[in-house]
């Protein structure tokens, strides 16, 4: 719990702990009061589909112009369907649904081209 000072009166704001926030996320039609939360959400399962798909174009190894291709289409799409069919939010509260699909999208490519190049360098160079 955190507190807050607004003219003179300490008011108390209750922040969700990150289980509820895991177990929200996951949850079919979730009711997402706290716009800053469900950002975090996307922004967090972007950024570990990331490395975890740079594992993988490392491992297999995927070089080139196909392996930033199929990163970007895979990611945006993994965040689109969660958005559309699991979340069940109204996209106009967050700007759109090109606002949610480029949340966190350059850090995790970020993150995906560290997480790539150093796996595919390590096993194959």
């Amino acid at each position: 719990m955190s507190r807050r000072r607004t003219n003179g009166n300490v008011e108390t704001e209750d922040k969700p702990s990150v289980s509820s926030i895991i177990k929200k996320s996951l949850t079919t039609d979730s009711n997402w009061e706290d716009k800053d939360s469900f950002l975090d959400v996307i922004y967090w399962v972007r950024q570990i589909f990331a490395l975890f798909n740079g594992l993988a174009w490392g491992v297999i190894p995927l070089t080139g112009i196909l392996g930033l291709a199929l990163f970007f289409v895979i990611n945006c799409a993994i965040v689109f369907l969660y958005v559309s069919r699991q979340s069940k939010i109204d996209e106009d509260e967050f700007g759109g649904i090109q606002e949610l699909v480029k949340e966190g999208l350059f850090t995790a490519f970020a993150v995906f081209l560290i997480s790539w190049i150093m796996t595919f360098t390590y096993l194959h160079g």
